[in-house]
């Protein structure tokens, strides 16, 4: 696997271990219109951006948290086969990082866009999504594996519903920190300079996931609810 490379890579390409959280776009569905900025521009914008905004980031996770590392690490995800993503996570000293694939920045059709899912993903760390999605996972794996032992079931089976009891715990709130990431996130893009309602339009060209049980993402139609009542609540 290829090592993530940090803003550098990027300046260099406007010029010529971690576990992902909550992603927040996937390949868009439709084809780019041919006003679509370059690849290059894009790179170049998403430096400005991450200059622009992550300041305002910091500030925000200062005012609303305590004991937390607000010391964000932006980062390119340069593996090329990686589709078009952002995701935060904490590295082994517990700094967060907000990890953007090539793809997505090429994607982005504006600095509004990029600014809003950076936006987004340091809202997942200031709200402290991590930490409380491994305490849904830790209460799942107990529940199901009580479940099983009060069911005589052995070693194997107990195992298995640990892990299974885990993994639905790990999903029953991520809609809602997903929401909460939108409207935080929202608030962090408006108060940096850029239109969080115009970030949010690709939200109008990624995939729809519906409303699933137990699925990872809320509809997109909720979110751009979630932006629109933020944006209007300023």
């Amino acid at each position: 696997m290829r090592a993530f490379v940090v803003l550098g890579f990027v300046a260099a390409l406007a010029a010529c271990e971690p576990v992902p959280n909550s992603p927040v776009a996937t390949t868009p569905t439709a084809a780019a219109p041919a006003s679509q900025p370059s690849s290059r521009a894009m790179a170049r914008s998403f430096v400005q951006v991450v200059k622009t905004l992550e300041p305002v980031a910091e500030r925000e996770c200062r005012n609303r948290t305590k004991n937390t590392n607000c010391d964000f690490n932006i980062v390119v995800d340069d593996r090329l086969d990686q589709p078009a993503n952002a995701y935060q996570t904490l590295d082994r000293d517990g700094r967060p990082v907000i990890a953007f694939t090539l793809a997505l920045i090429a994607d982005a059709r504006n600095e509004d866009e990029l600014a809003f899912v950076l936006g987004h993903e340091a809202a997942h760390h200031i709200s402290g999504h991590i930490a409380r999605q491994q305490q849904n996972a830790v209460a799942g794996a107990v529940i199901f594996a009580g479940l099983a032992t009060l069911s005589g079931g052995d070693a194997g089976t107990i195992r298995s519903a640990q892990e299974l009891g885990a993994q639905v715990g790990a999903r029953s709130y991520s809609k809602n920190f997903e929401l909460e990431a939108d409207a935080l996130g929202t608030i962090i893009t408006k108060r940096a300079g850029y239109d969080p309602l115009r970030g949010a339009a690709f939200f109008t060209r990624i995939p729809d996931p519906g409303d699933k049980f137990l699925g990872t993402h809320p509809p997109n139609a909720s979110r751009l609810d979630t932006v629109r009542r933020t944006v209007a609540g300023m």
